[in-house]
């Protein structure tokens, strides 16, 4: 189980550390909001009605409404200023009896384990509830809200159940109709009946036999539709923001492939050359003959340098040659 809390519970000088553990799982069917017509789960978001966009979470602060569209803001720090230590300590102010609370006070269950080396004091808090039959009436704060809780002996275990304040009841005066049928007189003979009713259908309490059956209903109706395929399967929504990585790896390899033939300069007079796409045979012949009358212009060039230098002063200059029509293409 998932320790969702850990303090230490106190009476009088005594200091019990102690991990809590939720005693309770929610097994209800969660169902999902699908949008009929295409089958897609249908998300809800946050957004801002006056930003009019979406708000994340750490965009997002608690308020209280003291006017109508006046808020206070608190945010994590102000709400744990108040909490203090407190938040860390479930302080027992009173033991009662169990049979004096009503049920209609109880929340949730949560179950306390002894932490680090208080196994003495749990074990003897545990007996001393247990022999004199009673239940203690604390106070603590789980996730910054102050609860009233009543810690019990449950087998070998001490368990802590929150329970509501007091002005959190509300009165049953507050029902309508109560007011009629306490004027009614009782039917003597029909009250008798009922109460051999009741007694006839009394039983010790045994949890197990009660079972959920709306839950167990609808997990059947649901292995019914898997089995016949009456399943709707969900499209996948367009990916627009995510690149997948090898289309990026094939499209910068093709384009590194063709950058230097197409930063290439054009040879004008070595006739028709096709792209890199379809680049032919007739093309590349043409394209040699000339970069090798360059390679040769361009040592003439040099050496004519060096006999104005004095290198060589007996070298005749270079005849200029006369450019020469390109080669046809062989068909």
């Amino acid at each position: 189980m998932h320790t969702v809390w850990k303090g230490a519970i106190s009476f009088g000088l005594v200091h019990v550390p102690v991990k809590m553990f939720s005693a309770t799982e929610d097994k209800d069917i969660s169902l999902r909001m699908i949008h009929k017509e295409c089958g897609s789960p249908i998300s809800y978001v946050k957004t801002c009605p006056a930003c009019e966009k979406e708000i994340a979470m750490d965009e997002i602060v608690k308020g209280y409404e003291y006017e109508k569209g006046r808020f206070v803001l608190l945010d994590k720090d102000d709400l744990e200023s108040i909490g203090g230590e407190r938040s860390k300590t479930i302080a027992i102010l009173d033991f009662v009896a169990l049979s004096d609370i009503d049920p209609i006070y109880f929340q949730k269950t949560y179950f306390l384990a002894p932490d680090q080396a208080g196994g003495n004091a749990y074990h003897l808090l545990m007996e001393s509830m247990r022999d004199t039959g009673k239940i203690g009436i604390a106070k603590v704060s789980i996730r910054q809200k102050s609860s009233l809780a009543a810690i019990r002996v449950m087998g070998d275990c001490l368990a802590m159940e929150t329970i509501y304040y007091p002005d959190e009841i509300r009165s049953v005066q507050q029902v309508p109709g109560l007011s009629d049928v306490q004027t009614k007189p009782v039917n003597e003979k029909e009250l008798m009946m009922a109460k051999m009713l009741i007694e006839q259908l009394s039983t010790p309490f045994e949890p197990d036999k009660y079972t959920d059956d709306y839950r167990a209903q609808l997990m059947e109706l649901i292995q019914h539709k898997i089995a016949g395929e009456d399943v709707r399967i969900a499209p996948q929504a367009e990916q627009t923001n995510v690149l997948d990585l090898m289309a990026a790896l094939q499209a910068s390899l093709e384009a590194a492939r063709q950058t230097p033939a197409a930063e290439a300069p054009p040879a004008a007079a070595a006739g028709p050359i096709v792209t890199a796409s379809g680049a032919g045979e007739a093309g590349t012949a043409a394209a040699k003959p000339a970069a090798k009358r360059s390679r040769k212009a361009a040592g003439a060039a040099d050496a004519a340098a060096a006999g104005d230098a004095g290198a060589a002063p007996d070298a005749p200059a270079p005849k200029p040659r006369k450019p020469r029509a390109p080669k046809k293409a062989a068909q």
